[in-house]
């Protein structure tokens, strides 16, 4: 794939996700969305639910993995890309890395809590990752999110 066919589908995708990252701004659930996409088609998004289903585990990237995991019919999602508007914690890169997904994009970086700050291999060896797409706008709504609580 091109650099600028690739760049703007990144674009694309994670607009999507920022979607659904409004969408727990408005729930006032942190702000996190996700969507995974195969081919050209959206097979799962989510956003985080964590106080809504009092579940720790309620990021975004898990519902949106389980999302595309019952819509594929099944765990692995080889040949998908997971856009999600912040890094992936180490909970999240540990369900990814079990559901062998080809490739990850996020937005803003979690330098306190991103799965990048353990060191080791956290995610599966083949999976490709990318940063900083629509990366301010990713920010703005979490310093958006965390000023109003303040």
């Amino acid at each position: 794939m091109k650099e600028q066919n690739r760049i703007e589908r990144d674009e694309k995708f994670m607009r999507m996700a920022i979607d659904e990252a409004r969408k727990a701004f408005e729930k006032e659930e942190v702000p996190i969305g996700a969507v995974v996409v195969c081919g050209d088609r959206v097979v799962g998004r989510g956003h985080n639910l964590v106080e809504t289903l009092c579940d720790a585990t309620a990021h975004a990237e898990m519902q949106s993995i389980t999302a595309a995991a019952s819509m594929l019919g099944g765990k692995y999602l080889k040949g998908c890309t997971l856009y999600v508007t912040v890094e992936p914690c180490i909970m999240c890169a540990g369900a990814l890395a079990w559901s062998q997904i080809d490739r990850i994009v996020y937005g803003a970086a979690d330098p306190k809590r991103g799965y990048t700050t353990v060191q080791g291999r956290v995610l599966h060896p083949k999976t490709e990752v990318a940063s900083g797409v629509l990366q301010q706008e990713c920010e703005n709504l979490m310093k958006e999110f965390f000023f109003k609580l303040r």
